[in-house]
Formats: structure tokens, sequence, C-alpha cells
């Protein structure tokens, strides 16, 4: 298939080609921007320059469901939905610049990866990882938002909010240095290094969460335009019982993809702890992880998860003062596993925790609810 045909496939309709003054100020821009937000991946500012300006870019009639910029690596071309100034029309270039560093192709142009996506597999965690980037190049603020009745703090509010959630919770194991690495320069650094905190099989399970949820989201938008246009009734029906549905899916594939990464993350950290320090040190890491979470009114997964765990914790301090630091290359040792992570009676860790119920209060549509 000719290039012009997967445009017409794509609904990109041309309508002008940007002049050489407009695309230089357009890489300029966007190559500061990288280089100042991610210093410690020495990019170099003129390469970028130079790279980016010879990427053609067109204003262009798109579908609607369409971003303000795309990149089309079979003729390394960008389409831009509108002309700008050259400063706005950075700030929506920058995702699909990164697109363009990210991309492998093969001697006959066949894209082989663009970052964490294999072709195969990972387009959404790929997505979500380089709108993360562009946020934090383009200096978005983070704010609050709810998305299908889900709650979450977020820098991307129109791109991917749901998948970048999810992406910035795996970070929050592995630091963004892994992550932007792998992103850049399109190699397994960041999944190995969520699989040392987690697994193989559950850095695999929640990538393809996360192509699910972007699938389903996909789904959604096409039901949503098909109800907007429709004036039969029973169509009007059919349409809005299918979009509640996927709604509900969208939440329950996020809350799956979630509450795995708190599970086996925090679980695989408890196994190493070997002091006291490290008692205090998973303490507030999972405290804190409560400001990166999605979560509904009736959510409870993560207060449960906190009080087992906590009760699991205190019996490993106990553990530790009694017997000393514990040794990790000691097999048979029973502080190395969880001794309770189901919802038994509590031990003494119970009135521990209810002193600290009042630390867990989140404002939903300006009511306190209590994680604990």
């Amino acid at each position: 298939m000719s290039v012009n045909s997967d445009l017409k496939k794509a609904g990109i309709d041309i309508v002008q080609q940007l002049n050489e003054k407009d695309v230089s100020a357009i890489a300029s821009n966007i190559a500061s921007k990288l280089c100042l937000a991610f210093p410690e991946h020495n990019l170099k500012r003129n390469t970028l320059i130079s790279a980016i300006s010879n990427i053609n870019m067109y204003i262009a009639n798109m579908p609607e469901d369409y971003s303000q910029a795309k990149y089309f690596y079979k003729n390394n071309s960008i389409y831009f939905k509108r002309y700008s100034s050259p400063e706005e029309m950075s700030n929506v270039a920058v995702h699909e610049c990164i697109h363009f560093i990210q991309e492998i192709t093969d001697e006959n142009y066949n894209l082989v990866r663009m970052g964490l996506y294999k072709v195969n597999s990972g387009l959404a965690i790929n997505e979500a990882a380089v709108q993360l980037m562009t946020s934090e190049a383009n200096t978005c603020e983070i704010c609050e938002e709810k998305y299908y009745g889900i709650n979450l703090k977020t820098s991307s509010p129109d791109y991917y909010p749901l998948q970048c959630a999810i992406l910035n919770q795996m970070a929050y194991f592995t630091g963004t240095y892994p992550l932007y690495h792998s992103t850049l320069n399109s190699n397994d650094i960041f999944e190995n290094t969520f699989t040392l905190k987690s697994g193989k099989k559950i850095y695999d399970k929640i990538s393809k969460y996360l192509d699910t949820l972007l699938y389903l989201e996909n789904d959604l938008n096409y039901y949503i335009h098909d109800l907007r246009n429709t004036d039969k009734v029973r169509r009007m029906k059919t349409l809005n019982n299918i979009i509640s549905q996927r709604k509900e899916e969208i939440r329950s594939t996020f809350f799956k993809a979630q509450n795995l990464i708190i599970k086996s993350c925090f679980e695989n950290s408890f196994k190493s702890i070997r002091n006291l320090d490290e008692i205090k040190e998973f303490q507030q890491d999972l405290y804190k992880f409560k400001n990166i979470m999605g979560y509904t009114e009736n959510y409870t997964f993560y207060n449960d998860f906190y009080c087992n765990i906590m009760n699991s914790l205190e019996d490993k301090r106990i553990y530790i003062i009694k017997h000393g630091e514990i040794n990790l290359f000691d097999k048979d040792s029973k502080a190395l596993s969880l001794i309770n992570t189901t919802k038994e009676s509590y031990s003494f860790a119970k009135v521990f925790m209810i002193k600290l119920k009042k630390l867990f209060r989140v404002n939903v549509n300006g009511e306190d609810i209590n994680y604990l």
C-alpha cells in the first residue's frame, strides 16, 4: 500500500505544507524543551534541531478523534489539524517528535520498534510513556480530574490520562530514568527494571491491561459518535446500554491494573525488608502511594491491603527486634514472606491502624472519604 493510500485510509487530507521558517522555529522550540526537561539523557540540542527540521510538516484535515498533531513514520511527516503560532504548534508536536526520535525501522523502512512498543505489543504503554514525557517537557501542571467515575491526579488531562496514571504508578517503583531512557532509546531497561520489582508476567499483564483500556476507549468513542448521529429511539437505547457497559469495563480494567501494581510491587518490596530503617521506609512508600492512585467512592482494595500488610509489617518488626537484622539469603526464614495478606483477625497492629485512620481522608465531590 502506498503512503498516499495509507493517508487516505487514516482520513488525513493535506491542506498545505509548512514553510521552512516555521519548521525551523518548531524544531528549535521542541529541541529546547526536551533538553531542558531531560538533561540526564544527554540529548544534543543542535542534533535534535537538525533532525526535527528534516521532518515534513503539513496542515491537514483529520478525523475528530485524532489529536492536534499526528506523526506518520512511513513518510517522516507530522500533520497538524490547524495552523497557529510555531510556539503553540511546538506544544502539540512534542509527542509526535518523541515518536520520531524513538522509531527503529529495518532496511525496507518497516517499523521494528518504537520505544516500549514492540510492533505486536505495548502500543498503549508506549503512548503513555511518550505522553508523560510530553507533559513534563511542556511543564504541565498536575490537576484533579474524573474519568468514567475514576478520580485521579494527572498532568495529562486530555491525552491517555488513565494509561498515564497506571504507568506513573509503575514508575513509582522504578524511578523515571529507566522509563524515559527506554522510551527514547527503544530498549528493555524499563521493562527489566520493573520486572525486578514485580515479575515478568506482571509487566506483561499490566501492558495488556493498558492495551485493553486503549481499545475500550476507542470503542466507546465510536459508540458515542454513533449516538450523536442517530435519531432512532431503539438505536439510542441500545447504544446507551453499550456505552454504560464500556465505561464499566474501563473502570474495571483500570483497577485491575492498579491493584496488581499495588499487590505485586509492595509484596515484593516487603520481602526484601531487613531492618527497622527499611520498615520505616516501606511504611512511607506505601502511605505516599495513595497520592498517585485512582479511586472511586467504593474503592477499598488499597485500604484493605494497607491494613493487612501493616499487620504483617508489625510481625516483622517484632521479629527484627527479637532476632536482629534479617538475612535475605536464608530461604527458610519465615520473616521473608508475607505472614498475612487476608482479611483475617487483626493483631496488635489493629489498634495502631485505628489511630492512623484519620490520615487517609480523600476529598470526593467536597465530601471526606475515609480510606481506613
